[in-house]
């Protein structure tokens, strides 16, 4: 398999799409491309990324393509087995679902006002009220989650798993913000960001070379 995904240190959909390849245990070759920069609109209408228009990340199995970190995770679920991204307990899988859908279709705001940035830190930023109401959902999400399937394990629904990766993301921005997070939240947050495949994404990112204005405050 080859998966195409935007900068590291940018692009939370890409992190979404690759931890599903690791997730999946099935070997997967992986290209970096600069989003926004210059050569992206030439490098966008290469056929490799032409059926997604643009978009990354977009998974290529032969000559099958899948795309958006949602069908990614769905797809290989399906490739390699439910159980290995989803809960097998009923009620487990339809919150984890439920959690995983809401997130690819909500918090508009917290999701525009603060972009994914890896290499930078804000401790005076001042989320809007619309914001505030995306994390403190988010928040409470992650708590029924944990009080009713998290157990022994760390993640969202003990061990790791297609909802902990859909919110991978945010935990980098609530650090990267600096959201001051109850202590069952930030336990979970030290989780995912003490996880091997996070730790090496954020290597990598730190490394990157590419600097996109669009992004910066």
């Amino acid at each position: 398999m080859k998966l195409i995904i935007g900068n590291k240190n940018y692009s939370s959909w890409s992190l979404r799409g690759w931890l599903a390849c690791k997730q999946s245990g099935i070997g997967f070759e992986e290209e970096t491309v600069s989003l926004y920069g210059n050569g992206w609109e030439k490098r966008k209408a290469q056929k490799d990324l032409i059926p997604s228009n643009g978009k990354v990340p977009i998974l290529w199995d032969k000559d099958i393509v899948v795309w958006d970190s949602l069908a990614i995770i769905d797809w290989l679920a399906e490739k390699v087995g439910n159980d290995r991204f989803w809960p097998k307990d009923p009620s487990a899988n339809a919150m984890a679902r439920s959690l995983s859908a809401e997130m690819h279709s909500s918090f508009q705001a917290l999701r525009s006002e603060c972009p994914m940035n890896i290499k930078q830190h804000y401790n005076d930023f001042e989320p809007s009220e619309a914001a505030k109401q995306d994390a403190i959902r988010i928040v409470a999400l992650w708590a029924e989650a944990r009080s009713r399937f998290g157990g022994n394990g760390p993640y969202l629904f003990g061990t790791f798993s297609a909802a902990d990766i859909m919110y991978a993301p945010i935990v980098s921005r609530f650090k990267t913000y600096g959201f001051v997070l109850p202590g069952f939240a930030q336990a979970y947050c030290d989780a995912i960001l003490e996880h091997s495949w996070i730790e090496n994404w954020y290597e990598d990112a730190l490394a990157e070379k590419w600097i996109l204005d669009r992004f910066k405050r």
